[in-house]
């Protein structure tokens, strides 16, 4: 079932996409057994260059259309703050790698098949076009030094 995604969001759904992508290169690496060193070297990356700004945008410009007192935002705040701790953690890197590869899928999923949805349903016009103004896209280049999930 493929979901309409208003045109404002669809931005933010390229860049779940890039998530997902993260997700599946963490899971090659994990497979192939390459050095968790290496993997969080990306993942370090990737949370300082897409994921951070990516969770700023959210947290500024979209979910304040819900409200922080809607239950969907309490739940993704808290998703943000978990993985937050998670991409910062450097301890027991292994088991946060794995805990990261899962719980940043999840979350994807729950904010593009539901959080997203519910958001266009209540969002006004101008909602919409204020966060366009607010999130410039730019195009996603890899950081190909070290592609260990080839």
């Amino acid at each position: 079932m493929t979901i309409k995604r208003n045109e404002f969001l669809k931005p933010l759904s390229r860049e779940h996409h890039h998530g997902l992508l993260l997700c599946w290169k963490i899971r090659i690496g994990l497979k192939k057994n390459v050095d968790p060193e290496r993997i969080k070297k990306y993942v370090d990356w990737f949370y300082e260059n897409h994921l951070i700004p990516h969770f700023e945008i959210e947290e500024e410009s979209i979910f304040p259309i819900l409200g922080n007192e809607h239950e969907l935002i309490k739940r993704a705040l808290a998703e943000h703050r978990r993985l937050k701790r998670l991409f910062e953690s450097t301890e027991e890197i292994l088991k946060s790698l794995s805990l990261i590869e899962e719980e940043l899928e999840s979350h994807i999923r729950f904010e593009e098949r539901i959080l997203f949805k519910e958001i266009q349903s209540v969002a006004t016009v101008d909602q919409l076009k204020l966060l366009e103004l607010s999130h410039t896209e730019s195009k996603f280049i890899d950081n190909l030094t070290d592609s260990f999930w080839e």
